[in-house]
């Protein structure tokens, strides 16, 4: 059986690699957050097995992870996954001068003040009940239904679940559907924390391939057909990190699909709002079929720190949710929900704010990878990124040479399952113009050291989440 380090560096990666060029393989997982701290890796023995390299490599390897700190090893206690201490390794990320790629966000919107100042009487006149709410306040609940009738899909407050962001949604809803050992299929490339929610959840992923033009429909189907998975989860609308819409006809082929496999689908629509200039509408994935589970948010939309979701499911998942949610919290934050009252009759502004923000944030992008010369942006008619192709496995490569210029971005395996998607890197089109332009600066000067053949010195410790 391939072990979870080996499945994460790729075999392809790890052949023929030096102990030097290993050691820094595994510290990108580490710093990327694909290998967890504390985890347990496997033996020197284990991993010249399944490599089919010699032990005394796989020694090397591990002794420099750990002159650097990033494993710590025992006697009859393995080798696990650390951080290094602050003060022990080499200065080169700076928090205060670096920039950071792997946070796909916009500030809030301009609305959110007024929202919350008007939101605080609904907030007061609350004063009197437990302050617990399990499925979420009666108005915003019929608000978040009244945006899907609007979108052509049938929705009453009964068939909503406020949640505390979409992430949170995710979580309850795989915890309701399935139990570890389940199958789930998952699009290669996706959303890094909704891998890293199934994989806790115990899920036996099954990734079907997706690119900036779309999805593999025929591999799809197969896929669901040939191992009626419990679970699939999708982004069909400006999909992380391609920007893909998945078409009509597609939607209704996953659907119909699931009905005959009895697979739950889960559609992220938490991105579904980040139109720039698409030129067309496609149906919510809801709308052809009642089996289908929608989870939204918005943090895309107003902001991050607004820690606001829903859940859309037929009656019985509702209730199956609701049943296990205790054991995740009480309910969401009431003062959320008020602002979010708010918020969502203000939609058409909102909207109009992050389309100019997007258009303009894509702008830089475009121009900051056209001076870099050897890369070019795909079609990204709106959501949060560009999914850049480097025509070449050098994505972590290239990820590690930015930290050098104080630019955190994470590679293309972050998205993956498998550590493969070495040629693709996610770049961000939600910045400041300005932050862009110095973020792209950076990459330029990463990309000439690759090119040139630059050394590349080792990472330091970084933040694994990547949004």
């Amino acid at each position: 059986m391939t072990s979870r380090l080996v499945e994460q560096l790729g075999a392809q990666n790890a052949a023929g690699a030096t102990a030097a060029a290993l050691a820094a393989q595994i510290r990108a997982l580490i710093l990327d957050g694909r290998l967890t701290v504390g985890e347990r890796l496997p033996s020197e023995r284990s991993l010249a097995l399944e490599l089919r390299r010699a032990r005394s490599t796989m020694t090397r390897t591990y002794s420099l992870l750990e002159s650097d700190g990033y494993v710590t090893r025992l006697h009859g206690g393995g080798t696990r996954v650390a951080l290094p201490q602050r003060g022990t390794f080499t200065p080169g990320l700076d928090d205060d001068d670096a920039i950071d790629l792997s946070i796909a966000a916009m500030d809030s919107t301009p609305g959110l003040y007024d929202a919350t100042v008007r939101s605080l009487p609904r907030l007061a006149a609350l004063r009197n009940t437990s302050g617990y709410s399990l499925r979420g306040l009666p108005e915003l609940r019929d608000a978040v239904a009244q945006r899907f009738v609007q979108r052509g899909v049938p929705t009453t407050a009964d068939d909503i679940i406020i949640t505390s962001g979409a992430l949170h949604a995710l979580n309850l809803v795989l915890a309701a559907l399935g139990g570890r050992g389940d199958r789930a299929v998952v699009e290669q490339p996706t959303f890094p924390h909704a891998l890293d929610a199934l994989h806790r959840s115990g899920y036996r992923l099954l990734p079907t391939p997706v690119g900036v033009d779309g999805w593999d429909a025929r591999h799809l189907t197969d896929l669901l057909l040939r191992t009626r998975p419990t679970a699939a989860y999708f982004i069909p609308d400006f999909h992380n990190p391609t920007g893909a819409t998945m078409t009509d006809l597609d939607r209704e082929h996953l659907a119909t699909t699931a009905r005959n496999t009895g697979t739950h689908v889960i559609a992220d629509e938490t991105t579904s709002e980040l139109d720039v200039d698409r030129g067309w509408t496609p149906r919510p994935l809801s709308a052809f079929s009642p089996k289908i589970v929608t989870i939204g948010s918005m943090s895309k939309i107003a902001w991050g720190g607004l820690r606001l979701g829903w859940i859309r499911a037929e009656r019985s998942v509702i209730s199956r949710v609701l049943a296990i949610r205790p054991s995740f919290e009480l309910g969401t934050a009431l003062l959320d929900q008020c602002i979010a009252v708010e918020l969502l009759d203000e939609m058409p502004a909102l909207s109009a704010h992050v389309r100019s923000r997007l258009q303009r944030g894509r702008a830089a992008v475009a121009a900051g990878l056209e001076t870099i010369g050897g890369l070019r942006m795909p079609s990204t008619p709106g959501g949060l990124s560009a999914w850049v192709d480097l025509e070449a496995p050098i994505s972590t490569k290239l990820s590690l040479a930015a930290r050098e210029h104080q630019l955190i971005i994470p590679p293309g395996p972050r998205f993956s399952t498998g550590g493969v998607l070495e040629r693709f890197l996610r770049v961000p089109i939600t910045h400041p113009p300005e932050k862009t332009a110095a973020a792209m600066e950076r990459l330029g000067r990463a990309w000439a050291d690759l090119r040139e053949g630059g050394s590349v010195k080792r990472p330091v410790e970084t933040h694994a989440a990547v949004i």
